[in-house]
């Protein structure tokens, strides 16, 4: 239970582990802000049936964001990061330094 609680929420092992540090904290606090709302969401509404529904389709719509964020954040590399055929950098410098 202790290693799959590390791997989703501790940002050194999980998917996130690739992204610099900030970038990381970033995502997490928006993960761990949308979970609060859920789970608040659901308690709010156990008392109906119907509102409880919708709160396990949170709870399923959380899961699947979180794992649309960890598989983007897997794959590091970005279109910017492919060369072209010809060798040529994707983006010429903006300021022409």
């Amino acid at each position: 239970m202790l290693g799959m609680y590390r791997v989703v929420m501790d940002s050194n092992l999980n998917p996130l582990c690739n992204l610099p540090p900030a970038q990381r904290f970033q995502i997490m606090s928006f993960l761990s802000m949308m979970w609060t709302t859920i789970f608040c969401a659901m308690a709010g509404t156990w008392i109906w049936y119907g509102e409880l529904i919708v709160g396990h389709l949170l709870v399923a719509l959380g899961f699947v964001v979180t794992g649309i964020t960890f598989r983007r954040a897997n794959s590091t590399a970005t279109y910017r990061d492919q060369p072209r055929k010809d060798g040529t950098a994707r983006y010429d410098d903006v300021w022409g330094a």
